[in-house]
């Protein structure tokens, strides 16, 4: 009886792969690739006579569209689209497109997300050194000068302690120090500006004296951040993506500064009341959409941007376990993406724990975030998030 395998390929490189084991010749290879991978691309908010015309010719082409009795028969003013094939398909269908003049637009986005989705390794500038993201899965250190932030809070407060622990994380294999001086836990208030500075500024100086990782400054200031710049930061962290302080968008721009966006809903004094999404994913997409516009109309290189969708700012547990489950759509945006688990509330519901023992529910968040595409992962607890992180690499990249 012969011996039927179901393979699981998740990107070009993997199909041609498997295509090489079988025998296939380099012309083959080249013909087929584009038919290994599948995908199912969902179109939000179109016309259903365009929703209708995608059908026809993604049917002619062997693939299919998804769409509701009401967008069949024209009844609805907008409807969504679940749009199926091989990326030979979507290929074909971006040349039909290119035929009516009103929906080349829609033809170059597929196009875009297609390019997109593809995309797994990146690079970012620093001024000490550029950080590849891909290969090896990077490792941002938390760094609280802080008296209350929710997890570390008043830990290393201490300019001397903070420094100290900055250092034993680059000892333990950190990546990245993020330090950050105001506390964003649910329910916190805005930090004064003056205050903000006194605490960080201090130590990023002293530790960007004795390390070489880059550090980058947990903020959502421009004044902050340019500050931190000077005092020997290499990376801005902005928790609201450019929604508090969108001068913070000029700052990484003229410094030519690696930025994080993340996904906030709210503010950290509100996020966590009345929380509610219509569409969980296509709002996060859209925030960040909007967020990466703003630093790139600020003159932001678009390949120094990073988003985050920000677990825990605004989220229920349901809504945290979707995103990591689900991070590969944040793929379509093109750029890399850093998760933070660490300790969050969600791991201490589900499994009945305090903030300091959620160190098993932190690692297995993280673990899964690398195999669904996480290019960073931010932790306090780098020794051991460091080694769980290099057996999921090893098991990722294997046979690669």
């Amino acid at each position: 009886m012969n011996l039927i395998r179901c393979l699981h390929i998740t990107n070009a490189s993997e199909a041609i792969q498997q295509m090489k084991k079988v025998g296939v010749d380099p012309i083959g290879v080249k013909l087929m690739g584009g038919k290994t991978l599948n995908f199912n691309l969902k179109v939000e908010g179109i016309d259903p006579r365009t929703a209708n015309l995608l059908k026809q010719e993604l049917l002619s082409l062997g693939g299919d569209v998804a769409v509701d009795g009401r967008g069949l028969d024209c009844s609805a003013n907008q409807t969504d689209a679940l749009l199926m094939g091989t990326q030979k398909h979507f290929e074909k269908l971006i040349l039909k497109l290119e035929q009516y003049p009103d929906l080349q637009l829609l033809g170059q986005s597929i196009k875009e997300t297609l390019k997109n989705i593809s995309k797994t390794n990146y690079s970012i500038r620093c001024r000490k050194r550029t950080l590849i993201l891909g290969k090896r899965t990077l490792l941002m250190g938390v760094l609280n000068v802080t008296p209350d932030s929710f997890s570390d809070g008043g830990l290393f407060f201490d300019k001397e302690k903070a420094k100290a622990h900055g250092l034993r994380m680059v000892e333990e294999g950190a990546d990245i120090i993020d330090i950050g001086g105001e506390s964003t836990r649910p329910g916190s208030k805005p930090l004064e500006l003056k205050e903000e500075l006194r605490r960080v500024i201090p130590v990023i100086d002293s530790i960007a004296k004795e390390v070489d990782v880059p550090i980058s400054i947990d903020t959502y200031k421009s004044t902050v951040a340019q500050r931190a710049i000077e005092a020997g930061a290499e990376i801005i962290n902005d928790i609201s993506g450019l929604n508090f302080d969108q001068s913070l968008a000029k700052v990484a721009a003229k410094e030519d500064t690696p930025l994080v966006l993340m996904h906030i809903r709210g503010t950290p004094e509100t996020m966590q009341k009345d929380v509610h999404y219509d569409s969980l994913f296509s709002e996060i997409l859209q925030y960040l959409k909007v967020s990466i516009q703003r630093a790139e109309s600020a003159g932001l290189d678009p390949r120094q941007i990073i988003i985050d969708p920000g677990i825990g700012f605004g989220k229920t547990v349901e809504d945290n376990l979707l995103i990591i489950k689900n991070l590969f759509e944040f793929r379509i945006l093109g750029k890399p993406i850093l998760l933070g688990t660490s300790r969050k509330s969600f791991i201490g519901k589900i499994l009945n724990t305090k903030v300091g023992d959620r160190l098993e529910g932190t690692l297995s968040s993280a673990a899964i975030g690398v195999l669904n595409g996480a290019h960073i992962i931010r932790s306090h607890d780098v020794l051991q998030t460091k080694k769980a992180i290099a057996v999921v690499d090893a098991i990722r990249l294997a046979g690669t």
